[in-house]
């Protein structure tokens, strides 16, 4: 077996059966099986995945009854994996162009093992930078907290842990690449021992990523491999999301950086929380759109405030 992949659900049902159809349409040149793995979905998921199971061959399906999150999910379903590499991928993705067999066979050429992943878009053919990113430092914090990488996204001084401002012809390291297409070889995701589980969802890959790198496993891209990322998918409250990824960048602050960078990330959030409240609501004046947007940061403000003050 070449690549085990790795789809863990969560309340995305037809972006799901997507993705498992454009597997098998795409991926042709490597044996591969996919491991499919409900997390207790409320929106009829496991009946459908139930009445395609005998549809495809390498197939395995795991139906829980418990919401496991995102990386002790992942973590579950690689125990049985039997390929060469795991592929984690999105239940809410599309594989375009061979994308799989190109990553699989990128990584056979390299001499020394990597985290490998690709491009990814959205539904419209609009380029998604966030398949990877680089690590927070203080300026990239600063630039964020007070707005400069929201003005300026397409900046590398202003918005340095994005990569919207690289042309993507290339293949490059880079510090981070996102779970949601990340290819790795099996022995070291088992040297790693999978994602670490005080994680959630967030900030898992990028954890993984930085141990990674301690062992001396680089990280990098490969964007001739591409595929549809339908972002955000399976946690569509705003507030609740936003809330979820501060928290995981203040996990990744507490183990990868000193206490000092710790406190300064978190009041970075905090005044980023802050100023994109203002800004909306100013906006919201003036554009419906921001009104609701004003809402959401409205909400996620008054929340960090609350954990502030306990």
């Amino acid at each position: 077996m070449d690549v085990s992949i790795i789809v863990v659900n969560f309340n995305t049902m037809n972006l799901a059966l997507k993705c498992i159809y454009s597997i098998y349409e795409q991926t042709s040149r490597y044996r591969f099986e996919v491991i499919l793995w409900d997390n207790a979905s409320s929106d009829g998921s496991q009946e459908a995945f139930l009445k395609i199971k005998n549809q495809y061959s390498e197939l395995f399906l795991y139906l829980s009854d418990i919401n496991y999150g995102f990386a002790k999910a992942n973590n579950l379903a690689t125990e049985n994996a039997r390929g060469r590499y795991i592929l984690l991928l999105n239940p809410d993705t599309e594989i375009l162009d061979g994308a799989i067999d190109k990553l699989v066979n990128f990584a056979d050429s390299c001499n020394d093992p990597y985290i490998i992943g690709g491009s990814t878009f959205f539904s419209n053919g609009e380029r998604n930078t966030t398949s990877c990113w680089s690590k927070p430092t203080r300026w990239s914090l600063f630039s964020m907290g007070i707005g400069l990488a929201s003005l300026f996204r397409k900046s590398w001084l202003f918005n340095p842990e994005s990569f919207a401002w690289w042309s993507w012809t290339h293949i490059r390291e880079v510090d981070i690449v996102t779970g949601c297409f990340m290819l790795i070889p099996k022995k070291c995701w088992e040297k790693l021992k999978g994602f670490d589980l005080d994680f959630f969802m967030y900030g898992e890959d990028a954890d993984l990523c930085f141990r990674a790198k301690e062992i001396g496993i680089n990280s990098i891209i490969y964007p001739e491999a591409t595929i549809i990322h339908h972002e955000g998918q399976s946690e569509p409250i705003q507030a609740d999301k936003i809330i979820r990824l501060f928290e995981a960048k203040q996990q990744l602050f507490r183990k990868h950086y000193s206490t000092r960078f710790s406190r300064y990330g978190k009041r970075m959030l905090y005044i980023y929380a802050f100023s994109r409240m203002v800004v909306t609501v100013a906006l919201g004046f003036m554009s419906d759109r921001y009104r609701v947007k004003s809402k959401t940061w409205k909400e996620v403000y008054n929340r960090l405030r609350k954990k502030k003050a306990v």
